[in-house]
């Protein structure tokens, strides 16, 4: 490709619910990066019920900043031509609610959640999962389906070759109930059928007519197996066809973008993937929303036949958020857990004031150190539980024969062994206001680890202004003589413009005592020199070093009962990335770790913690001691 066809500048957009974001890519030198961000409120309702208003006040924002003229009109100017207009417009879209899914399996613990993990992976919001042992009567599902009004269905069932009665019972269901979809009467609900093969007739007898029909290969075809990629990428094309031609101004968008447009998750979901294969890691992101929690993750495993194979998984927390859903992770979390991550002493009648306050007044802030304290107490436990939901799901196939041994049979019982090991984690990325505008970065830090209590060695870092969407939908530019520089240009941005590098958790595993020994580490800091420390079970301690091209190097000693992630008591020679908050050594031990609950002792712990990061300056003078 000649120098001057080459992808010079990206223009992308992301529809939220609430705020339209738009970002500009110009190509400098021999990289991409960031040049100018501008939002705008989304107009998908009324009075405008169109989104094409948002988004070019949007862009009207970045024209103004970058001093580039973008739009001719109510155009946006592409391909560039001397200085003017962009060679790309990609979009996400999670406005109107963003694609709300049912699926269908014949057994809830293996197609059915096959089918879940095909469509949370393409970016839509399960609204329940039908089984024929879902517990539930005919009737009570036929309801069911006619309530919740659905944007799409993902029926499944059944291994290729195997029995056909119960799939066609699953769509005797769905016939029955005639569903209509949220967007009104008049539109076709589009059903994808990814089951048994053989029954791939009978499904069509029963829905043709019914319903816009799509039939593709079946998402769990041998019991060994699952193919989700045709199911999800029918997802994305029916989004598209259906749910997105019918929402106030999107045909008009659509005109506009060069590839498809993608659920705002959907498209998180393929930056991480991304990022994790072309830098071989395994990654865990999550975004924390008003109402919801997403969790990502990618997994680098080795397959039978000694090759690398990547586990993708999304979940969706739809009741787990800072604001419309906070009342709710209280009641999950339980006011104990809440109450351990905050600071200071606080009358339980006040703390559960203060939250029912911010569910009353969601896009409130908060407005005092006492109040931000309790919001980031909050936000640890939405993001734990979110977590711990994300971990029963990403789990192997279940339903498959293993041969296992001895140790195995004091292992989890119930089929499906997890894919999540802490210890193999490479970087754990956040994203949503409390995590990306807390008013220090050493806040964030702490809400992550506290969190998702990562083990060993792990990299810790947040989206500065959740850009991750449109650098997802970028990274899928599939038009041959774009494809390369476009995945090039999504990879640039995020790693030198989208992420802020917290830094490098060092985490040893273990049970110890007070008082006694549990690490010992030997590191050279450029710019700081060699560091050689002994520390005790409980220690928390903070050593500056800012990201940049060069690591930390030494090895990391831990005690006879301690992991750092080559076994217990075994050294582990690493190299190790800085960032805004340096090398956090945390030696608070097995995880989860126990809070003291003698309310003094708490205090203490917790502020032995947070004084290690400098996380509230002043803390003791503005919320009640604690020291």
């Amino acid at each position: 490709m000649s120098e001057d066809t080459k992808l010079k500048s990206i223009l992308a957009t992301d529809c939220g619910s609430t705020t339209t974001k738009a970002i500009l890519i110009e190509k400098r030198g021999d990289e991409y990066r960031l040049a100018v961000r501008g939002e705008a409120p989304t107009t998908v309702e009324a009075p405008f019920e169109d989104v094409t208003r948002g988004v070019l006040n949007a862009v009207g924002e970045v024209e103004e900043l970058s001093g580039r003229k973008l739009l001719d009109g109510e155009t946006i100017i592409t391909p560039e031509k001397d200085g003017v207009g962009v060679d790309v417009y990609v979009s996400t879209s999670s406005a109107g609610g963003g694609l709300q899914m049912m699926v269908a399996g014949v057994v809830k613990q293996m197609t059915g959640e096959s089918a879940e993990r095909a469509a949370l992976g393409a970016g839509a919001i399960v609204m329940d999962v039908l089984a024929t042992n879902d517990g539930r009567r005919p009737h009570e599902r036929i309801e069911r389906i006619r309530r919740l009004r659905p944007d799409m269905i993902l029926l499944s069932g059944g291994t290729d070759g195997g029995t056909v009665e119960k799939v066609v019972e699953i769509g005797e269901l769905v016939a029955a109930a005639r569903p209509t979809a949220r967007l009104g009467a008049q539109y076709e609900l589009p059903i994808i059928y990814a089951g048994n093969k053989e029954a791939r007739k009978n499904i069509e007898e029963l829905l043709s007519g019914k319903c816009a029909l799509s039939i593709v290969d079946n998402l769990r075809p041998v019991l060994e197996r699952e193919n989700l990629k045709p199911a999800r990428d029918a997802i994305h094309e029916l989004f598209m066809e259906h749910v997105m031609a019918h929402a106030p101004g999107y045909k008009k968008l659509m005109k506009w973008t060069r590839v498809p447009i993608m659920p705002t998750p959907g498209a998180v979901g393929l930056i991480m993937q991304t990022i994790a294969h072309l830098e071989n890691i395994s990654v865990i992101g999550v975004d924390i929303g008003g109402a919801t929690t997403d969790v990502f993750s990618v997994w680098q495993e080795e397959t039978k036949e000694g090759e690398r194979e990547e586990i993708f998984n999304r979940t969706v927390s739809a009741n787990l958020g800072m604001s419309y859903s906070v009342s709710n992770v209280l009641a999950e979390a339980t006011l104990p857990n809440v109450l351990r991550w905050v600071p200071f002493d606080i009358d339980v009648r006040d703390l559960r004031n203060r939250i029912r306050n911010k569910m009353i007044r969601p896009t409130t802030i908060p407005q005092s150190l006492e109040s931000l304290m309790v919001e980031q107490a909050i936000a640890r436990e939405a993001l734990r539980l979110a977590f711990i939901q994300h971990t029963a799901l990403a789990v192997g196939l279940k339903g498959v024969q293993q041969q296992r041994t001895i140790a195995d049979t004091f292992k989890q019982a119930e089929g499906g062994h997890t894919h999540v090991d802490m210890q193999k984690l490479d970087i754990l990325v956040g994203s949503g206001g409390v995590l990306s505008h807390a008013p220090r970065r050493a806040q964030a830090a702490m809400m992550l680890i506290d969190a998702f209590l990562p083990e060993g060695v792990t990299r810790i870092a947040v989206d500065s202004i959740f850009m991750m969407p449109q650098l997802g939908v970028l990274s899928a530019v599939e038009t041959p003589e774009l494809q390369q520089d476009a995945k090039r240009a999504a990879v640039d941005v995020f790693n030198k413009d989208c992420l802020i590098h917290l830094g490098t958790c060092i985490s040893p595993v273990g049970t110890g005592k007070p008082g006694k020994q549990c690490l010992e580490i030997e590191l050279d800091i450029p710019g700081s020199g060699k560091v050689h420390e002994k520390f005790i079970f409980g220690d928390v301690k903070v050593f500056p070093f800012e990201f940049g091209p060069e690591h930390a190097t030494g090895v990391l000693k831990p005690s006879r009962h301690f992991d750092i992630g080559a076994g217990p008591g075994k050294a582990r020679e690493v190299s190790i990335e800085g960032g805004v908050n340096g090398i956090i050594v945390d030696c608070r031990g097995r995880r989860p770790f126990n809070v003291p609950e003698d309310a003094t002792e708490r205090v203490a712990w917790i502020n032995r913690w947070t004084d290690a990061l400098n996380a509230y300056p002043g803390q003791s003078s503005q919320a009640g001691g604690g020291k």
